[in-house]
């Protein structure tokens, strides 16, 4: 461990320069656990324009570059789905700490050599759904855990956008990991995961799938073996949604798990919106929701500090169960695909 992780800030470097990663490179900066030191692109004139537009002091013309330097603890990666293994797996080997992108990888045994990368190399990796880490998906695990609705049965979620530029963006192109199911689905999907405890038995899954061959909206049902059932749908085609319902045995919680909350329906700096969590601890429907109350802000903010929380107390089982989740989820996202592609169901 350096001696800037020893005294709690842990020094950040960015491989690439997407739009999310400004955005993330914005939302972090106010933190006083994690500092971006380091951005690195693919030439040197794109990794210094973004780093002098984003405030960054150091920049590389390549991301082999950035891993070399002694002077970053861990990396985050905003990359192409499909270049997710590839740059954990290298930063892990040059014993850097790794905050990756969702979806963390393309299949499960993807995502298993992440992880025995980062486990062979002493490092840390985490995946990096931003809702995970907001005090509302806390306050929402509280009460199905202190048994607020009774057991979970069921669960319907659901997420989707209209996808801009299709002709040139990277969520249309097969070949970098596209399509709404691993862009938008897999936001549903993990938190069918978290709620659910394990992965499915069995999904069945149809889609519609655009010009250049990625599913461009899809809906799935996941089975378990104890009987519970959960539906999900996600689209590029369709206005903007982020919705789940979480049905149980004695009560209901609707939530929209928004990545990036404000406590103002109006005016926020950046465009955040309150994001509705509410319980009915009751069966009947004449029993009225409760509005639950949480802190709010960015959820890139909350992941990363979080992130530089888990690597400077070495929390081992907390890495130990984000990585359980995201094997579990890279491993349902790949028979869900599986099930659209052939029309039938598939057995995980």
């Amino acid at each position: 461990m350096s001696s800037t992780q020893a005294s709690s800030v842990l020094r950040l470097g960015i491989l690439g320069g997407a739009n999310i990663a400004r955005q993330f490179t914005r939302d972090v900066r106010p933190s006083e656990r994690v500092r971006v030191v380091a951005v690195a692109s693919r030439s040197d004139d794109n990794a210094k324009a973004f780093a002098e537009a984003n405030g960054i002091a150091t920049w590389f013309g390549s991301y082999d570059a950035l891993l070399a330097s002694p002077d970053i603890d861990a990396v985050y990666i905003p990359l192409p789905n499909s270049l997710h293994a590839e740059w954990a797996i290298k930063a892990a080997d040059h014993g850097k700490h790794i905050l990756c992108e969702k979806p963390l990888a393309l299949d499960r045994d993807e995502a298993a050599r992440m992880f025995d990368a980062a486990d062979r190399n002493g490092v840390m990796l985490l995946e990096a759904f931003p809702y995970y880490f907001q005090p509302q998906t806390t306050a929402m695990m509280t009460l199905i855990g202190e048994g607020a609705i009774g057991d979970v049965r069921a669960i319907q979620a659901s997420f989707g956008f209209t996808v801009g530029n299709p002709g040139a963006n990277i969520r249309m192109k097969p070949e970098l990991g596209g399509g709404a199911l691993l862009d938008a689905g897999s936001y549903p999907l993990s938190l069918v995961r978290l709620v659910m405890g394990c992965a499915p038995q069995r999904v069945e899954a149809i889609a519609t799938w655009a010009d250049s061959a990625v599913d461009i909206s899809l809906m799935t049902t996941l089975i378990y073996a104890d009987g519970r059932r959960a539906q999900v749908s996600c689209s590029m085609d369709a206005a903007n949604h982020r919705y789940a319902t979480i049905i149980g045995t004695q009560g209901t919680i609707d939530t929209e798990y928004l990545n990036h909350t404000s406590a103002q329906h109006a005016g926020d700096e950046y465009g955040y919106l309150p994001s509705q969590l509410r319980v009915r601890r009751g069966i009947p429907n004449s029993v009225p929701f409760e509005l639950i109350e949480s802190d709010t802000g960015s959820g890139f903010l909350f992941a990363a500090e979080r992130f530089a929380h888990m690597v400077a107390t070495r929390d081992a089982a907390a890495i130990e169960y984000y990585a359980q989740v995201s094997l579990d989820n890279a491993a349902t996202l790949a028979a869900v695909i599986e099930s659209a592609r052939s029309e039938r169901p598939v057995t995980l």
